[in-house]
């Protein structure tokens, strides 16, 4: 007996326990949760989603209407969207435990003021384009202007073309003025630090809430009537880089801040200076960044009414020279026209208020074209570049593997050099 003991002992030693096999319901088994899941979206949720939206309108229609004396289409909406958010919270606690039904909820009032957001857009859009469809009709509303039409006349004459060459002048003047000077400004604020800088970024967030009739008064007392110019296009654009530059500046700075530190140590590690860093790195790297704070810029200037009707005037002729006479905007033609008692006229006054906003879009569209990609996106033609280059490298490694000291690609240019003189040495 003896024996056969040290045998089982000896084989325990010599063959290590298996792992243990824990069986579901011991009371040694460590509880497993479950990998929850916030992004797909499953069946049980839309139907959950679209019972609970039923029954919050049915509730709220039978309090309305039966229960208590309550009117109102914006009290039945907020009551009907709060007896949904309840039911919803009640029905998801019963699957789901209490971080997922957290999540639940709030992507539900994430995903439903993205939607009031959309809904307004579109509203917005669809109200002011079919307020101006008569005039969108005609093509004489894009050739010509309104010099020889009155209130009085017929859709058929009359157009905006005076407006939107006025628009694109200014803000294009604008915009080569506050591009170079807000990027540098902000590069100066952001690399620079000091006590001025410090001072200039207190006076940029100053004026970012100054009142654009402020900036047009501005312009209006320096350079109309302290200098004497007359009111133009020029100076109307000087008004709205002055609204334009604040947001700019403070957008970019907040960009370039953002750029990792560890790039910019790189680089001067490397041995390049301060310009060279920022103009090869910094720039570069927040270009997406640096786009969106010029369409931020642009979207403010575009739409300013009081600055170009304080420094260019009003007037109904094309004026394609902006240093002399008086200039006009699609914002302040829109207002001028909304402003008339005549339904040809209001529907002019929204048939520009639509060409504006495609202006913008475009303008917008262009703007991302130019500066969208982000750090590191190659277009495709840099992307075929890389390739080819990295196709010569590697035969030119090979061909060094091989021993050839010729290349087999012919040279284009071998032949013509054959041809030009030879520069005789200077004979010792």
């Amino acid at each position: 007996m003896t024996d056969v003991l040290d045998h089982l002992a000896t084989e325990r030693l010599a063959k290590p326990d298996k792992p243990r096999t824990w069986v579901r319901g011991t009371p040694d088994a460590a509880p497993t949760e479950a990998r929850r899941s916030t992004s797909t979206i499953r069946a049980a949720d839309v139907i959950r989603l679209l019972g609970c939206a039923a029954a919050a309108i049915g509730l709220t229609s039978w309090l309305f209407f039966f229960a208590l004396p309550l009117q109102g289409e914006l009290g039945f909406v907020l009551v009907s969207y709060g007896i949904f958010l309840l039911l919803f919270t009640m029905l998801t606690a019963f699957d789901e435990n209490k971080p997922t039904v957290r999540d639940r909820v709030v992507a539900v009032i994430v995903q439903t003021l993205a939607f009031l957001l959309l809904l307004a857009l579109f509203s917005v859009v669809v109200y002011t384009v079919g307020r101006g469809l008569g005039a969108l009709g005609n093509l004489n509303f894009f050739t010509q202007d309104m010099g020889k039409a009155g209130p009085l006349d017929p859709l058929t004459e009359g157009g905006i073309i005076h407006a939107v060459a006025g628009t694109l002048i200014m803000i294009t003047i604008a915009l080569a003025i506050s591009i170079p000077l807000g990027l540098l400004t902000a590069v100066f604020l952001s690399e620079f630090p000091s006590r001025y800088s410090r001072f200039v970024r207190t006076i940029v967030e100053a004026m970012t809430a100054l009142p654009s009739i402020v900036a047009g008064l501005f312009i209006y007392a320096t350079i109309i009537v302290t200098l004497g110019f007359n009111r133009s296009g020029f100076a109307a654009s000087l008004a709205i880089t002055v609204m334009m530059l604040p947001i700019i500046i403070r957008s970019a700075d907040v960009v370039l801040r953002l750029v990792p530190g560890n790039l910019k140590e790189a680089a001067r590690a490397l041995g390049s200076s301060t310009w060279r860093t920022v103009w090869t790195v910094t720039l570069p790297t927040a270009r997406s960044g640096l786009t969106t704070a010029i369409i931020l810029g642009t979207a403010r200037g575009i739409g300013e009414t009081s600055p170009v009707l304080l420094t260019a005037g009003a007037t109904t002729f094309l004026n394609l020279n902006p240093l002399s006479g008086p200039m006009t905007s699609l914002p302040l033609t829109t207002f001028t026209f909304v402003k008339s008692p005549e339904l040809n006229m209001i529907s002019r006054g929204f048939g520009t208020a639509a060409v504006l906003m495609v202006l913008v879009l475009i303008l917008f569209a262009i703007a991302r074209a130019i500066g969208g990609r982000g750090p590191g996106q190659l277009t495709s033609r840099q992307q075929r570049a890389r390739t080819r280059a990295s196709t010569d490298d590697d035969y030119r490694y090979r061909a060094r593997e091989l021993g050839i000291v010729k290349p087999a690609r012919p040279n284009p240019f071998a032949g013509l050099a054959r041809l030009m003189p030879r520069r005789k040495e200077p004979s010792s």
